[in-house]
């Protein structure tokens, strides 16, 4: 009977540290509202709240409790009544969810090297051209969301520099920034890939080995070979990427229009 007794209590333990185990972890609290962690790093993207160190995990949970005050405080003057708010926050919503079926979709497609080169081959003439260098001028940073903050202050008027003193966490900073001419075969060449999406002078953004960059380009300067295949790849790939997604929007489109849904026009 003791033995029993003791399988049943073993069960029970069992069950209890179950359900221990299962209990959401909360980072924060906001009259009755909560945020949790899994939501929390889904939100922030994969691996981006483990690289984050605990000052700046500090800062993004405040930010959220911020938000969320100023969500509640409108919510309670009734501005969530307003039929224009309401309007944007169902689109909101239904962009949201669509975007994430369409990238669904996209992530699974396969782009095979004979696609790329095939691509390549009939955009050739938009291809073959002198590669170009450019003389970068880099910020780095820690994280994604403190780059998209120090992209919106530069946008918004913050000299380029005085964003390099201020913020920048690399050696380069005492150089203002500058790692001199890059191109396409250089260990920095994804800088050289975003470089080419850029007019001159704009800044944009790019991660690499666990750090974020604001980055621009100052000048640009004419290499004595021609662009190869291997330096467009990484951008035939997008290109591809792009004239797909038009193609699964469509081709979802026609699936779900083709269940029956009930759609009317007034």
């Amino acid at each position: 009977m003791r033995k029993y007794a003791l399988i049943f209590l073993g069960i029970l333990l069992l069950i209890a540290a179950c359900n221990q185990e299962a209990k959401p972890v909360i980072l924060a609290e906001v009259n009755g509202e909560t945020l949790e962690l899994e939501a929390f790093k889904a939100t922030l993207g994969e691996g981006v709240w483990d690289s984050l160190d605990s000052a700046t995990r500090r800062r993004y949970v405040e930010d959220w409790v911020n938000l969320t005050l100023l969500a509640q405080a409108a919510k309670e003057a009734g501005l969530d009544q307003d039929p224009g708010i309401r309007e944007r926050i169902s689109y909101a919503g239904k962009k949201v969810k669509a975007n994430a079926l369409i990238s669904e979709r996209l992530s699974q497609l396969r782009i095979s090297e004979d696609q790329l080169f095939s691509y390549f081959r009939v955009h050739q003439a938009e291809f073959q051209k002198p590669a170009l260098t450019y003389d970068i001028q880099r910020i780095q940073l820690p994280d994604k969301l403190t780059a998209e903050s120090v992209y919106e202050q530069i946008l918004q008027g913050l000299d380029f520099e005085q964003a390099v003193a201020r913020f920048s966490t690399d050696n380069l900073r005492q150089a203002r920034g500058r790692m001199g001419l890059v191109e396409s075969t250089s260990p920095d060449s994804m800088f050289w890939l975003a470089a080419r999406e850029l007019e001159l002078g704009q800044p944009g953004i790019v991660s690499k080995d666990d750090f974020w960059y604001v980055f621009r380009y100052t000048a640009t300067q004419e290499s004595e070979k021609e662009a190869s295949f291997e330096e467009y790849r990484a951008e035939i790939r997008r290109k591809i990427l792009s004239e797909k997604q038009e193609e699964v929007y469509q081709s979802l489109l026609r699936e779900i229009k083709a269940q029956g849904n009930e759609i009317y026009y007034y």
